[in-house]
Order: structure tokens, then C-alpha cells, then sequence
């Protein structure tokens, strides 16, 4: 009954969908000025929104068959927008399609890979004491080295010496609870390696070290939480009983030759950006040769990496692939179903989306609103969707080049407002940032006893996070 009763959903939708995209197709071809975008309808962005939400629901209301079935969802909403479009618009459909690809999707997971496959490698052993003054170093730390090596890397390095570190402890939840906010989250806003919108913004055109104009707002963030972490870990510390014997044991890294891999990384990214060595064309797409050079770099550090590493070091990290199958599974989806919506944003006040528009029109609207989506969905496609809003905007109808050109030169101040309200507001709940929910899972099974998804947001985030994002509206946007 299930599968009759999906197979007509899809059925139904497939063929309202393409009437939908033929229609947009027809009201284009009457007016050749006209783009794609200005005729679009909104409700061609249904498969995006349908995807977001899957991924935000199924995991909290039937965690077994998402475990189970996650890539026939990611397929299913990908082949909603991507067997219309090709029908109806056939080359140039391909051609939209397979550049999102080359340019944004593979980079994309590419990047990820090779940070997750190399920080997996790097193992902190020793006895810890998991006292508040250690466990606010552990967060410093970690927020430290978030823009370096992503949020993803810097979590999964440190969660579990945190985690052994206060294994004696029974009040625990809160440690982890700020490690999301400031390892998985507000660690990575200074460059395009911290967190995945940030290098979307990169691949886009924005320079790596633009980004570091954040330091500010990560400090002004970062800083007070640190603080009361502080405050609230002490008050805990004094509850418990402290072991009445304290081994001490020397701590060391292990694998730490796999920091020249991560450095290899940060060259590699830099050097893209800096070095212009021409195009060639790949399925008849144009491509940077100095990103096709970088994307090959990171493939080869990730492999060197996992080869050079004792697979003792990864069992002791408890490393596995799927978290970034998952990840490359889902997002594939995500990039497909976002090419209507990005089409629509790009139209600017001439699409169908132009009354709203209309209504954003300072630097806090566009913090708030790329915020308020990145806490329920994920930072990275809502990072992207109001890039390409503010491009359709300021320069309509210029070159990508050349718009981001200009949104760095004359209209800094919004695109430092939706990078700033993707990388902080993704800490608002689990879904918000990938990292949130791998650090959720790993200390489940550690043992602690997390809050439920609302109980994140009730106890912690909206109390703690949301004043403060309101103070950083007030003093920088």
C-alpha cells in the first residue's frame, strides 16, 4: 500500500511539475529577453523545500527508515526538478544542470572529503581532567582551529578527548551542547575551509581572506559564550564527586604527520584563488584549470592521508565513511532541487519572488532571514540562496564575476550579514550545521544523555544564542 500509494504521489507530481516548467517555458519563448528565472514559479521550488524538510524530519520521527532510505529521498526530490527541466528546456536544462555540478556540487564534496578523511587520522590520547578550566581551553581551542580546518575536522578531532575527558562527570549535556555552538558552528566563520557556505561563497567568486573582515563579530560571539560556559561549568564542577584518585597520563597526538595533509589542503584553496591558469571544458562546461588543479591536490591529500595513517589511529577514532556519504548522497539532491530556486533569486524583483524582494532591504533583513533558515535547514544552501538574492538585487543581468565584484567593492555589508547569519544561526538547533548532529550521535553513545531536539533550542540556544545574535544585529548590521 505504501509503495502504490508513493508511486502516485510521484506520478502526480511529475506531471504537474512538467506542466508547470512547460507553461514557464512557453511564457519565456514569447518574450526572448525574458530568462528562465523571471517566468519560473514559485512552487518550482517545492523539491528544494521538500528535501530540506526531509532532512530535518525523518531523523527525529522515524530515525530507522531514514537510516534506511535517505538516498532514494535525495533521489527522488532530485529527479522532480531534473526530468522536467531536461524535457522541457533539454540543452540548456543539461547545461545549467552539469555546471552546477562541475563548479559548486563536486568542489563542494571534494573539500569535505579530504578534511574529513584527513582530521580522522589525527587521534589526542592521554588522561584529562575534564575540570571548567580545561574543558573552556578544549572549546578555545577548538573554535580556534574551526576556520582552518572546517568545523567538521575540529569536531571530530576533539569531541571524544572532550567526552573522555568528563566521562567521570554526570553533569555533562551543557559541554556539549557549547561545543556545537562554538566548535561546530561560530568556530568557522573566518575562512572558506571553516564552514561549507562560506566556500560556496569562495567558489562563487569571494576571496579566501575576505572572510577574515568576521573576526570582529566572531569575537564579539565567541568571547561572552566562552564566559558563561565558564560560569555554568563551575557551577556544575562543584556538584560532583570528583574521583578520589587522579591518574595522570602524558598527552599526545597521534597521526600528526597528517597536519602537513591539512596544510596541503590550506595551499591548495589558497592557491586556487590566487593563481588564474585559463579554462577548458569538461561535457562542454567551461572550468578554471587552477580549480580542476586544487580539486586534484585535495584528492591526493586525502588519500595520502588515509594511507599513511595506522588503521589503530582510525579504529581509535571509531572513523567510518558514512557520515560523508551521507553528506554527498543528500547534497546531491540538495544542489539539484536548488537550480529553480537560485533561477528565481537570480530574476531578482522581475521573478516571482519579487514582492519579497522588495521587503529585504538592509543587511539585518538578510542576516535575519539567511539566520532564521539555516537554523531549521542547512546553512549551506541557504547561504547560496540569498547570494544569488542579493546578485539579483544589486547587479541583474552582469556576469557572476562581475556581480560578486561589485557586492564585494560597493555592497560589502549585506554579503558579511547572510555569511555571518549562516555560520552563527546554524548552532540554533541539530539540523542547523552537519557537525551538530554527528557530535549529538557520537555522545549518545558515549553515554551522555542529550536534550531532545526541542530541548536544545528551549534550554540552550534560544536563551543563549538568540540574544546575542541580536546584539550582533544591533552593533555591526
Amino acid at each position: 500500500m505504501f509503495r502504490r500509494a508513493a508511486t502516485s504521489l510521484v506520478s502526480t507530481f511529475a506531471v504537474v511539475f512538467f506542466h508547470g516548467i512547460s507553461l514557464a517555458h512557453a511564457a519565456a519563448g514569447a518574450a526572448e529577453s525574458t530568462t528562465i528565472g523571471e517566468v519560473l514559479p514559485v512552487w518550482s521550488a517545492i523539491p528544494f523545500a521538500g528535501i530540506l524538510l526531509s532532512i530535518a524530519l525523518f531523523p527525529l520521527f522515524a530515525p530507522h527508515w531514514w537510516h534506511r532510505h535517505f538516498p532514494k529521498v535525495s533521489a527522488f526530490w532530485g529527479i522532480a526538478v531534473a526530468a522536467p527541466l531536461i524535457v522541457v528546456y533539454r540543452g540548456n536544462a543539461v547545461t545549467e544542470l552539469l555546471g552546477t555540478y562541475i563548479h559548486e556540487y563536486i568542489p563542494f564534496i571534494i573539500l569535505l572529503w579530504a578534511l574529513f578523511t584527513v582530521t580522522g587520522g589525527i587521534h589526542v590520547k592521554g588522561k584529562l581532567s575534564g575540570s571548567p578550566a580545561l574543558n573552556v581551553a578544549l572549546l578555545a581551542i577548538g573554535t580556534g582551529i574551526a576556520s582552518f580546518m572546517g568545523t567538521t575536522g575540529a569536531s571530530m578531532i576533539l569531541i571524544r578527548t572532550v567526552l573522555r575527558a568528563n566521562a567521570w562527570r554526570k553533569n555533562k549535556a551543557h559541554v556539549i551542547v557549547f561545543f556545537i555552538f562554538l566548535v561546530s558552528n561560530i568556530g568557522g566563520l573566518l575562512t572558506p575551509l571553516g564552514d561549507p557556505p562560506l566556500f560556496l561563497g569562495f567558489l562563487l567568486g569571494v576571496p579566501f581572506f575576505w572572510t577574515l573582515k568576521l573576526l570582529p563579530v566572531m569575537a564579539f560571539v565567541s568571547v561572552p559564550l566562552l564566559a558563561l560556559f565558564f560560569l555554568i561549568d563551575v557551577r556544575y564542577y562543584r556538584r560532583e564527586e570528583k574521583p578520589k584518585t587522579t591518574e595522570r597520563a602524558r598527552v599526545r597526538i597521534e597521526g600528526v604527520h597528517n597536519l602537513l595533509f591539512l596544510l596541503g589542503i590550506v595551499g591548495a584553496v589558497l592557491l586556487s584563488g590566487v593563481w588564474h591558469a585559463g579554462t577548458v571544458r569538461i561535457l562542454g562546461i567551461p572550468a578554471e584549470i587552477q580549480d580542476l588543479v586544487r580539486d586534484a591536490v585535495l584528492v591526493l591529500m586525502g588519500i595520502g592521508a588515509y594511507v599513511t595513517t595506522k588503521k589503530r589511529i582510525r579504529d581509535e577514532n571509531e572513523f567510518t565513511w558514512f557520515p560523508i556519504k551521507e553528506v554527498a548522497i543528500l547534497f546531491a539532491g540538495i544542489f539539484t532541487t536548488i537550480v529553480p530556486a537560485l533561477a528565481i533569486l537570480q530574476a531578482g524583483e522581475k521573478g516571482q519572488l519579487g514582492v519579497l524582494m522588495k521587503t529585504l532591504e538592509t543587511p539585518s533583513h538578510y542576516y535575519w532571514i539567511t539566520g532564521s533558515l539555516s537554523s531549521f535547514l542547512d546553512n549551506a544552501p541557504s547561504y547560496l540562496a540569498f547570494f544569488n538574492s542579493l546578485l539579483g538585487k544589486f547587479f541583474t543581468g552582469l556576469p557572476l564575476r562581475e556581480g560578486v565584484h561589485g557586492l564585494i567593492t560597493e555592497k560589502a555589508v549585506y554579503l558579511e550579514a547572510i555569511s555571518a547569519g549562516a555560520v552563527l544561526f546554524g548552532a540554533n538547533t541539530y539540523i542547523g550545521n552537519a557537525p551538530n548532529f554527528m557530535v549529538k550521535s557520537i555522545s549518545e553513545e558515549a553515554g551522555v544523555r542529550m536534550p531532545s531536539f526541542f530541548g536544545y533550542m528551549f534550554k540552550y540556544s534560544i536563551p543563549i544564542l538568540v540574544p546575542l545574535f541580536f546584539l550582533v544585529t544591533l552593533v555591526f548590521f
